[in-house]
């Protein structure tokens, strides 16, 4: 440790630290601009000059390198003098239109000014003037001549979200931050620029002129996408959310959240919202009131109760649901007497006796030596993970990858095993051997006769490390039929290697809808039943094989869709409005399996009533005993025990044997992954996310043999065929699919018609007409 005097007061930092970070330590604020804890050192703004003694001048603290001995004043004449006349640069060009600036009330320039501007300017010439710039939905360039060239949102790009989108041009006073030419910002994390912009150059473009900072109310909130549970603040006036921003927890998301996690809450005042009960009658939906659709919807299940048996009766649930949704709806259908309740509709297949989670606490993540990612395309299914990762691998670890796409991570990858979905557990296979090599195993019986590739032994290579390793499996890997056998392999392999096992979890709520029960040995949809309660759930969007799904419920006599918004009316029977997470109190279990709470930040849109509450209501009319519940903490309690941290009672350990499989897929193949902003019905609906690159409707993609040998080319349009359904599509071609597979997204209304999301594909050229 490096002891430096710093306003009369000692300090130790490690050496390397600059001045800055030991002003941090003793909690001494130096103005400053461009720098950020979480960003290299730039040095451009030289707002945090501060005097050094025996410096022949002010130096600063951001890039100044400790030395024992060092003494610092920040605040001393010189220093001070130094930091004003930093200020007068800065405010020469700076626009004079704070009462219209959406940054006015937190804008950094606007605060420093007060105690280091002058009260008049002596420049008299023309302010400069900046084009504005165009950089797509959510970030708004509209107000650039604002910018102080800080380079905080270049240097994001670069070292944070991994492409660089914004650059500088020019010299001097000429400077200016622009995009790319035809450009637009595209990365999923891009909206964290706009916290990290000192002034009002980059603001967000749904919210912007929308409300004056100190009209906000602020209240902590939970996201409820992912499965990180990043922590959020939620920005409301007259009852509305206006803006979403992070609230910094650096265990969790640190100090930054997904565009996902920001800009969804515009779905919240969505056309779709479901505001009042409504019954179908004669084929017509009408509006109801509470009392008459709860008692329809009672009277209805102990009617099918009576007639074919509590076995013909199923609640289906997503894993964006809150906990005590789910143990409600679980307690509620295990009280009628029936066992199929779960949140895994996307799930064909399950191994038996695990409750995954991500096997590690998040922030040790970042701090990984090696990892497989196995199924998972990490940039769009967990954006902060892949935060996460990418410094890992700047700081040199090794990543390998298995799948059937070579997505762009922007991150490095070392080792790559592309392969089609149905030939997954064959490259595992081959890993199992490679590393049964390495260690000086055996493999396991059944290997014998397989031989590893130059990747499956480049990626055993690098797990045989002493520490630091996990194997993590991603959304894919639960989507797929073959999961059990998946994770025997991935077990088998993290086991010999001394790696972590882990999960990536799909949803907000994955690992609490295993802990409070809401799981079924019968896979959701494969058996039809009599009755369906669908909580948050769209299955035409949502379930792993949408046609087994739709016919299902479409032959059932009696299906209620408690939801947010209006869905399924053509299947459904009754509509009950349920609370979005703004509008209700609840429980996220987070991936590290971290139990978070939160409370409503708004009232619920006209009749909207919290889910708890409609099913505790629904219970009690179901005449089930333990239904008596004041508030949803009476609920967790039951359901968790007070617990905040429940990673003692999750396990990835199957303890199943290595089954080995041998490629050979010689059908075509269906990749059917979840596009970013279609995962769930709150993302879905936002129209800021649906104008984004990532927004757009699915193509079918596919491999350029195949697209030669079909004779199609990217824009044209092709049939896509799956079960008893065909779409037409525009294609588009990857050169880095796997052979034999055709990329076709799930959970989006263009593709619902098709069937299971990994399986047997036929693809055509379309018909000019199509």
């Amino acid at each position: 440790m490096v002891e430096i005097e710093l306003d009369g007061k000692k300090v130790e930092v490690p050496p390397g630290s600059m001045v800055m970070d030991a002003a941090n330590k003793l909690g001494t604020y130096i103005p400053h601009f461009c720098y950020h804890k979480k960003l290299s050192i730039a040095a451009n703004c030289r707002m945090c000059l501060v005097e050094v003694e025996k410096a022949p001048k002010p130096l600063p603290a951001c890039a100044t390198p400790v030395a024992a001995g060092m003494v610092v004043k920040t605040h001393s004449d010189k220093a001070v003098h130094a930091q004003k006349s930093v200020m007068e640069f800065l405010l020469i060009n700076h626009p004079l239109d704070c009462p219209i600036c959406d940054q006015g009330g937190e804008c950094q320039l606007q605060d420093l000014a007060v105690g280091y501007g002058g009260s008049k300017s002596r420049y008299q010439e023309e302010k400069r003037v900046v084009a504005p710039k165009e950089a797509g939905p959510l970030i708004s360039m509209q107000e650039m001549s604002r910018c102080i060239q800080c380079t905080r949102c270049v240097r994001f790009g670069q070292e944070v979200a991994g492409v660089m989108e914004l650059g500088m041009l020019g010299r001097g006073e000429h400077s200016e931050i622009t995009a790319f030419v035809g450009k637009t910002v595209d990365s999923e994390v891009s909206g964290n620029m706009i916290d990290l912009c000192p002034v009002g150059a980059l603001t967000s473009k749904p919210f912007r002129y929308s409300a004056r900072t100190w009209e906000l109310s602020r209240r902590k909130s939970v996201s409820p996408h992912d499965g990180l549970g990043a922590n959020l603040i939620v920005q409301v006036k007259g009852g509305k959310v206006k803006r979403v921003l992070p609230l910094e927890n650096e265990d969790i998301n640190e100090c930054w959240i997904s565009d996902k996690d920001r800009f969804s809450y515009e779905a919240l005042d969505s056309a779709e919202r479901l505001s009042v009960p409504m019954i179908k009658q004669d084929n017509q939906w009408i509006e109801t009131d509470w009392q008459t659709a709860i008692e329809y919807v009672a009277h209805g299940l102990r009617n099918i109760r009576h007639e074919h048996g509590a076995d013909k009766i199923a609640g289906y649930a997503t894993g964006h649901a809150t906990a005590e949704e789910l143990y409600l709806l679980q307690k509620m259908v295990r009280g009628l007497g029936s066992s199929h309740v779960d949140f895994r509709l996307r799930s064909a297949d399950a191994p038996a006796g695990i409750t995954p989670w991500l096997g590690m606490p998040i922030a040790e993540v970042g701090k990984l030596k090696r990892a497989l990612i196995i199924g998972s395309n990490l940039r769009k299914d967990h954006p902060l993970l892949a935060v996460r990762l990418r410094a890992a691998v700047k700081a040199g670890a090794k990543l390998s990858l298995l799948g059937a796409a070579d997505d762009e991570q922007l991150i490095r990858i070392d080792n790559k095993l592309i392969a089609a979905p149905s030939d997954w557990l064959a490259a595992l296979s081959e890993v199992v051997v490679a590393v049964a090599a390495v260690k000086g195993v055996a493999a396991p019986a059944g290997f014998e006769g397989i031989s590893a590739s130059p990747a499956a032994q480049a990626i055993a290579a690098s797990l045989n490390t002493e520490e630091g390793a996990a194997v993590l499996l991603g959304n894919s890997v639960t989507h797929h039929a073959d999961w059990s056998r998946l994770h025997a392999a991935a077990e088998w392999i993290a086991a010999q290697t001394g790696a972590k096992l882990g999960y990536l979890t799909e949803a907000a709520n994955t690992v609490g809808g295993y802990l409070v029960g809401a799981t079924d040995s019968e896979v959701p949809f494969s058996a039809p039943k009599k009755a369906y309660v669908l909580l948050h759930a769209e299955p035409e969007l949502d379930a792993h094989n949408p046609q087994q799904a739709l016919a299902a419920l479409q032959g059932a006599d009696m299906v209620v869709a408690m939801s947010a918004f209006k869905h399924g009316m053509d299947y459904a029977d009754v509509l009950l409005p349920i609370a979005p997470f703004a509008e209700t109190a609840g429980t996220f279990v987070n991936c590290e399996g971290k139990a978070q709470s939160f409370n409503g930040t708004v009232k619920p849109l006209g009749e909207t009533r919290p889910a708890w509450k409609v099913l505790r209501v629904l219970g009690n009319l179901l005449g089930l005993s333990g239904f008596e519940y004041e508030t949803a903490e009476d609920i967790r309690q039951e359901a968790f025990g007070g617990a905040g941290d429940l990673s003692a009672k999750l396990s990835n350990t199957a303890g199943q044997t290595p089954v080995a499989a041998r490629a050979g897929a010689a059908t075509l193949q269906r990749l059917g992954d979840v596009p970013i902003h279609f995962a769930d019905a709150l993302a879905r609906r936002a129209e800021p996310l649906l104008r984004t690159a990532d927004g757009q409707a699915p193509k079918a993609v596919l491999p350029a043999a195949l697209a030669a040998q079909l004779g199609v080319q990217a824009g044209q349009k092709v049939k896509v065929v799956q079960g008893s359904g065909a779409v037409v599509l525009e294609a588009a071609i990857d050169a880095g699919l796997a052979a034999n597979t055709v990329r076709v997204a799930a959970a989006h209304a263009s593709t619902a018609a098709l069937g299971a999301m990994f399986g047997p594909i036929s693809v055509e050229k379309a018909g000019e007409g199509a």
